[in-house]
């Protein structure tokens, strides 16, 4: 479709430098709290742009605020920066090429996340100010949505108190709605206190903290034939007690990620997996401590922003793409599977299609996915208007958290989808700030779904951001 709105003019005027600096955050993968070049590499580009830049939002240095205008609406724009461990892959390569310099990879898109979001803003801050149009454009760096939390505390110390609404995006391979569908969840730390002594002389006189975790989770496997079938137990061993089989081991962590449709649900949930570690200490007569290490809210809708962002993307239509990068979305698509390919079509609720390796669509508003993974964007929604949309960065099919994610994350199918974001989120701005009767309608929404379910921070109060301790999703 021919770009004639000004601000897709604006977003295309922009997009070579943008797509620079996504390709510089790719290059520097870092982990959850962990993103020190990434984030200064974002305090860069909001000061080249004209942003006044407010940095260590909730304690995080790892974090930052651009804004421009003043006044309202207050319009955030959300974007994220972290890479995964263990992904790291050279890029433009349809095979698994390891790299090097780090085991990190941007298997996820969140070099695209942000450089999408960040260049939405800057078309609007510029929109803006060439029209006149009052308001305030912000622009959150946030650090640590792979496991970290970060916006939950961020949403807890009040960074987003005077936003009027929030807009976001993800990376995937069909362009489409971001229907609010996902799990609210929690980590907790399990750890087990016994007693050691020697496993063969006197094992009488030891108590297992091993066998205590292992109890634990023999009941959370029992446990879940007996809740709902959207929610999840996850484990991992921290510490499991050493490596000498002759000791009894005295002390051992495990980590729970619980995960459930929404907040009173996971409440309930936590409440019964807590009850099981206090079994498991009755049979082995030991001791268990217990450290939350983070948590999530699950997403809130908004109609009248999902409506407003929905009539953009099918205003737009899909990305364009290149000769060259079909070439390219072939050759990853012969590293995947069928059913993959048919996952991602069922995943966006359109029919499975052979015709093509890119995407030629927009993905129905209508469709309703089960929940589907956490994302700290959920404890945003609850104290924000919020908005969400899927972006066509890759070859349909490609799994989010794999090498061939990270493979694609510099190339022309991922620019293109980026920018195609950029545009669906900048006019769906626009629209708010253009409208002050839409505004009202979405702060209603807003406000009709917090009166029946008031928001509670799961965060506790005494949890810490975990600077320096990262913390894998």
């Amino acid at each position: 479709m021919k770009n004639v709105d000004e601000i897709w003019l604006g977003v295309d005027a922009l997009g070579a430098a943008f797509c620079d600096f996504a390709d510089r955050i790719w290059d520097t993968p870092e982990l959850a709290y962990e993103e020190y070049r990434s984030v200064e590499t974002q305090r860069d580009m909001l000061e080249r742009n004209g942003f006044r830049i407010t940095r260590d939002l909730a304690g995080i240095p790892t974090s930052v605020m651009g804004e421009a205008g003043e006044g309202g609406p207050v319009i955030a724009f959300l974007g994220e920066f972290d890479a995964l461990p263990g992904l790291g892959q050279q890029a433009g390569v349809a095979c698994s090429t390891p790299t090097e310099e780090t085991q990190n990879g941007h298997a996820c898109g969140h070099n695209l996340l942000g450089g999408g979001a960040m260049l939405a803003a800057t078309a609007l801050k510029n929109w803006m100010a060439q029209k006149g149009i009052p308001g305030t454009v912000r622009y959150y760096g946030c650090p640590a949505e792979e496991g970290g939390a970060a916006k939950t505390f961020m949403v807890r110390d009040g960074v987003f108190d005077d936003v009027d609404i929030a807009l976001s995006w993800h990376p995937g391979s069909i362009a489409g709605p971001f229907y609010p569908a996902s799990l609210a969840n929690t980590r907790i730390d399990f750890t087990f206190h016994g007693r050691a002594s020697h496993a063969a002389a006197a094992p009488h006189l030891g108590r297992s903290a091993l066998d205590a975790a292992e109890l634990m989770n023999i009941g959370a496997n029992y446990l879940r034939e007996h809740m709902p079938s959207t929610a999840r137990l996850h484990y991992a061993y921290i510490d499991a007690g050493g490596q000498a089989p002759n000791v009894v081991q005295s002390r051992v962590t495990i980590r729970y990620l619980v995960r459930a449709d929404d907040l009173r649900q996971l409440r309930e949930l936590v409440g019964r997996v807590r009850a099981i570690a206090q079994g498991a200490t009755l049979m082995t007569e030991t001791t268990v401590e217990e450290a939350v290490v983070s948590a999530v809210s699950n997403l809130m809708g908004n109609t009248p922003l999902e409506d407003t962002l929905f009539a953009n993307l099918t205003r737009l239509g899909p990305p364009t793409y290149a000769p060259a990068d079909y070439d390219f979305a072939r050759e990853i698509q012969n590293t995947l599977s069928a059913q993959d390919i048919r996952a991602a079509y069922l995943a966006a609720g359109v029919p499975p299609r052979d015709d093509s390796p890119l995407c030629q669509m927009i993905a129905p508003r209508e469709f309703v996915p089960p929940p589907f993974g956490s994302t700290d964007v959920g404890d945003v929604s609850w104290v924000v208007p919020t908005v969400q949309a899927w972006g066509a960065t890759c070859a349909i099919g490609t799994q989010l958290h794999s090498w061939q994610m990270t493979a694609q994350g510099k190339s022309g199918i991922a620019h293109k989808g980026m920018i195609h974001m950029a545009k669906v989120l900048a006019t769906t701005a626009r629209d708010v700030l253009q409208s002050p009767t839409l505004l009202e309608r979405v702060k209603a929404d807003h406000a009709r779904r917090l009166a029946q379910d008031p928001y509670v921070c799961p965060m506790p109060a005494d949890v810490m951001p975990p600077v320096g301790a990262a913390d894998r999703r």
